[in-house]
């Protein structure tokens, strides 16, 4: 059905007591922002006589025409600050993947050359005849599981640091989540991505993503970054789809030039709306024949990595992203090449990378860089339950344009291990990711020391 555009005549007879209002739209909330769009159109050319009664745009704000409109751009998105023009270029795309629950960094980068491993892990161990050939210089390889990733390793694309750690040895996943992720054993307010995206300057409205529906600690802070489950949640909540456009003209109408709280938020979830719409439109039909990438079914990891490749392939600009996996706990049942959990996530986390990575394709894998990090890493020594206890060093993987593939940093050796049996944390997490940090989104070494004070940095040698 069809909604004429009503007359200044038809304008001048609504009052928000009266049912005429919500002939305007197909749903009332459609009608409703319609009605107080035009008002606002006619409040402009007639001043002095527009809503009698003082009715205008502030006291719709406090419930006028029963719907909550407020409300409904609060629904949005979570972001509330002003950014650039949506097809802006970035410097490229810094995806941090956050392992949560410990992941055992001896199983995916092996020391198969030590001959501490299979000593203290007759059980989990991984034997080198198994291993996915990696760094043989170093004498190390990949977890036979992460497979997927040998095309990117051939290609000098996958880089790894063993013994990477937080400054204090804390068993405690909450201490060394919140540890990491604020980029500081100071207690800063803000995290460290937060400060990255500070000091890089204004960028699109998705900037900053949080792929998942929460926003992590390393994203806390005044950039205020979206946070979502995936593109379709982002919508008009209560409004009418077939007539979406219309809504949302009469919306930005509506909040232009007000002074609320509210009018940032809707201002900026128009134009997430289109920029959304945009890509989506854009997507290339696939022709018959013609096979897609195809990622991992029944992984929430994957269909979150097919969201961002869909935002970074439309340039929507994003500049960091952030998505957390988890389930890296591994007490019992690690098992080693022929089953058990950490051959089933360390498979999962390698398809669905192989996957984006194949989505983006060579131009855009150029200008993006993925990091996987955990709070910490596993004793070195399997426990009785067939997995491992809290560690201290674990391992990162970075992934992606501008890395110089191998094993890099500081390794000693298992000999070398804690009093408390664990790997020894060599290499600093803050100076793997200020290595990346500096080349993939250009920070100057002045602007790096505002993303982690009190730490002088000193590259490993991830990038090339």
């Amino acid at each position: 059905m069809q909604h004429a555009a009503p007359t200044d005549a038809v304008l001048r007879t609504l009052h928000p007591d009266c049912p005429d209002w919500q002939r305007l739209g197909p749903t009332p909330q459609d009608a409703a922002i319609r009605a107080m769009a035009e008002a606002q159109r006619v409040a402009e050319e007639e001043r002095d006589t527009a809503w009698a009664g003082g009715f205008n745009r502030r006291t719709f704000l406090k419930g006028g025409l029963g719907v909550g409109v407020a409300a409904l751009g609060a629904q949005l998105v979570t972001s509330r600050v002003s950014y650039a023009a949506a097809d802006e270029l970035s410097t490229g795309t810094l995806v941090v993947v956050f392992l949560r629950g410990g992941m055992d960094g001896l199983s995916m980068l092996v020391p198969a050359a030590d001959p501490d491993l299979l000593r203290e892990r007759p059980s989990v161990g991984v034997h080198a005849a198994s291993l996915l050939e990696f760094d043989t210089a170093r004498g190390f390889g990949l977890h036979p599981a992460m497979s997927p990733l040998a095309p990117l390793i051939s290609q000098g694309k996958v880089a790894a640091v063993p013994a990477v750690s937080t400054p204090d040895l804390s068993r405690s996943h909450f201490q060394a989540q919140d540890c990491l992720e604020r980029g500081s054993d100071d207690k800063l307010t803000t995290g460290w991505l937060d400060r990255v995206l500070v000091a890089s300057g204004p960028g699109t409205t998705f900037r900053s993503v949080a792929i998942g529906g929460t926003t992590p600690t390393s994203l806390v802070g005044t950039a205020h970054p979206i946070a979502m489950v995936d593109l379709d949640t982002i919508q008009l909540s209560g409004v009418d789809r077939t007539e979406v456009k219309a809504t949302t003209t009469a919306l930005h109408t509506l909040y232009t030039g007000l002074d609320h709280p509210i009018a940032e938020q809707t201002t900026l979830a128009i134009a997430a709306l289109g920029t959304i719409a945009r890509i989506k439109a854009a997507q290339p039909a696939v022709a018959a024949g013609t096979a897609a990438v195809v990622y991992p079914a029944n992984s929430n990891f994957a269909d979150a990595l097919r969201n961002l490749a869909m935002l970074i392939k439309g340039g929507a600009g994003v500049r960091v992203a952030c998505i957390d996996v988890g389930g890296w706990d591994t007490h019992t049942g690690m098992g080693n090449v022929d089953g058990g959990d950490m051959k089933q996530q360390l498979g999962d986390l390698a398809s669905a990378l192989a996957a984006f990575t194949a989505d983006l394709g060579s131009a855009l894998l150029d200008r993006t860089t993925i990091v996987t990090m955990s709070e910490f890493g596993r004793r070195v020594e399997e426990n009785a339950s067939g997995g491992t206890d809290h560690g201290h060093g674990g391992a990162v993987l970075v992934i992606g344009g501008g890395v110089k593939g191998g094993v890099q940093g500081r390794w000693d050796g298992l000999a070398h291990r804690t009093s408390l049996g664990d790997v020894p944390g060599t290499n600093d997490y803050r100076d793997v990711l200020g290595e990346v940090v500096s080349k993939r989104v250009g920070l100057s070494a002045g602007q790096l020391r505002s993303v982690f004070p009190n730490r002088r940095l000193q590259p490993v040698g991830v990038m090339a």
